[in-house]
């Protein structure tokens, strides 16, 4: 990491639900809660508990200096909502092919 710059990665116990035209998307008592300096809270959720026949693989990657480089999926009228890190970097290894969304709720 850079001066000043954090990551942590936790498991996490509440659950969280992903929406998308009222379709539960995922839906996961088990998210990864990535902490990120200068970033909201993000929740990497495992692909068991994400509807993967949703998602449509984006020609879109990304790459952050911290993470690695990042592949995208679309859901139906969203495009690159989805992002996942398939070879992240050793310091955030536990995040790998975990799904995170733009929106998510933490259901109760």
């Amino acid at each position: 990491m850079s001066q000043g710059h954090t990551i942590t990665v936790e498991q996490g116990t509440q659950r969280v639900r992903v929406v998308h035209d009222g379709q539960v998307v995922a839906e996961s008592d088990r998210p990864l809660v990535l902490r990120e300096t200068g970033c909201p809270v993000r929740y990497y959720l495992p692909p068991e508990d994400v509807r993967t026949d949703l998602l449509t693989a984006s020609e879109t990657h990304t790459f952050c200096p911290f993470k690695g480089t990042a592949s995208y999926w679309s859901l139906p009228g969203r495009q690159d909502t989805v992002w996942a890190y398939p070879d992240p970097k050793p310091e955030v290894a536990a995040i790998k092919g975990h799904f995170c969304f733009y929106e998510t709720e933490e259901a109760s």
